[in-house]
């Protein structure tokens, strides 16, 4: 993936030793930092759908419903229209998407005791994720249509068109979520039982929830920073590699990681490869993802699951 493109760069080149000054900066400087930022993201988004699906015991849930794409969204755009920057609007992005979910997750604590603390928190999500999103339509409206505006729409549809190896130490928070995940991968078979069994088996938990959420979140909100909002990735891919190696989180997690960085590079050369001028990731993503999706609900309706 890191030869193809506009501008074609013949690997064989590298291998004979004939490789021309301006195709190794192009794979070098501008490539290369892209790959590795496309497949962390695929692989923090993934990662955070399989593991919100477990805790929650629900496998349409994904890193959208707990609010934290439209929190990072709104807090891009408010960048994007008072301060500009690329890292202050990536900050600004990571820092909103983390109080989205933060705000989500207290307004469930508060209407707990009125029934289950999962369903309260996906609906609380879904509640404070529609809020967020009418803000950004504010925003939006509120925007110079000439230069902000575009530039919030563009942020908005996903896109990594703009990643350097200046971006990458930006991916130091995406791989503390996907550490803390891996490490509790086996608690997540336990947490999928539900609240009594996992309490029965002496798991406290309140908290092994609240750090896999965490750690979700944070690996969501450091991708969607830096690429803006990537939909279905987080979806699809956990019920993809389901498909494959199944339902044991200690084997479907770190499976998930690499299905969901090659689901990603796949649909990023995509991005930069069908026409003459380079399409949002996140069209690509949708358009591939919803009809793939399909097709597992088709599959698995002749097989009643």
């Amino acid at each position: 993936m890191t030869f193809t493109g506009r501008y074609f760069v013949n690997p064989l080149s590298l291998l004979t030793g004939n490789f021309p000054q301006k195709e190794w900066i192009i794979v070098t400087s501008i490539r290369l930092p892209r790959i590795i930022v496309v497949m962390f993201a695929g692989a923090a988004l993934s990662i955070s759908g399989v593991t919100l699906q477990g805790v929650s015991r629900n496998p349409l849930v994904g890193p959208e419903t707990l609010a934290v794409c439209s929190g990072a969204g709104f807090g891009a755009a408010l960048a994007i229209i008072f301060w500009d920057g690329t890292g202050v609007i990536q900050a600004s992005s990571f820092l909103f998407g983390l109080a989205a979910v933060l705000v989500t997750y207290l307004v469930s604590a508060s209407f707990k005791k009125y029934g289950s603390s999962i369903l309260t928190l996906i609906l609380a999500g879904i509640s404070v994720s529609v809020i967020f999103s009418a803000l950004i339509g504010i925003l939006k409206y509120m925007a110079d249509p000439y230069e902000k505006l575009p530039s919030i729409v563009f942020w908005l549809l996903g896109s990594f068109s703009a990643i350097t190896w200046s971006d990458v130490p930006n991916l130091i928070p995406m791989a503390i979520g996907i550490v803390i995940i891996v490490l509790l991968r086996w608690r997540v078979n336990i947490m999928s039982l539900g609240e009594e069994e996992a309490k029965t088996l002496g798991v406290n938990y309140g908290l092994t929830r609240a750090a896999l959420i965490l750690a979700a979140t944070l690996a969501t909100a450091a991708a969607v920073a830096i690429s803006g909002i990537i939909a279905w990735v987080g979806l699809i891919v956990s019920h993809i590699t389901r498909r494959i190696v199944g339902t044991d989180h200690k084997v479907l997690i770190p499976a998930t990681i690499s299905v969901g960085a090659i689901f990603m590079v796949v649909c990023d050369t995509l991005a930069r490869t069908l026409y003459s001028f380079e399409v949002p990731i996140g069209i690509v993503t949708s358009l591939v993802g919803a009809p793939l999706f399909i097709l597992l609900l088709m599959v698995g309706a002749k097989r009643k699951w």
